[in-house]
């Protein structure tokens, strides 16, 4: 899935944060809803991704836990950002 294209489709923008609160509330809103009714994992999986990058994801374990590749999958995606936070621009 592309990023830009999640941003358009839930939040109507490229560009969350010129969003007033009320409009990024209902956008966050729609995120949460479309990630609880996405049955794809792939389409899912995604959405939690653009979810964490908003600091709003659940944890792995409770995002997926009727999904154990995905959930092994999102452990993964969380450990690796943490590596790369921890390295830094000029190091990653």
């Amino acid at each position: 899935m592309d990023l830009d294209a999640l941003l358009l489709h839930f939040f109507g923008t490229e560009d969350p944060a010129g969003l007033t609160q009320s409009e990024y509330d209902l956008a966050i809103e729609k995120l949460t809803i479309g990630f609880g009714v996405e049955r794809e994992p792939g389409r899912r999986f995604a959405l939690w991704c653009l979810m964490d990058a908003l600091d709003i994801a659940p944890l792995p374990a409770v995002a997926f836990a009727k999904e154990p590749a995905l959930k092994a999958a999102a452990e993964d995606y969380l450990k690796a950002a943490f590596r790369l936070e921890r390295l830094g621009p000029d190091e990653a």
